[in-house]
């Protein structure tokens, strides 16, 4: 299971949202299941930062 703690934890590189959905999306491609157990502090998340990190991953 990926969490998305996880990914910023292991991507400190990572500094806008939409780094952060390439990187999620490329963490799909050897992950079953996503788990969003934190919210991203990105000043550019938008409001519906869940629903595109799910789309992302999907």
């Amino acid at each position: 299971m990926l969490y998305l703690s996880e990914v910023l934890m292991q991507n400190p590189q990572v500094e806008t949202f939409e780094q952060l959905l390439a990187v999620v999306k490329k963490r799909s491609r050897s992950e079953m299941f996503f788990r969003i157990d934190v919210k991203p502090q990105f000043q550019d998340a938008p409001e519906d930062w869940e629903d595109r990190l799910e789309a992302a991953f999907t």
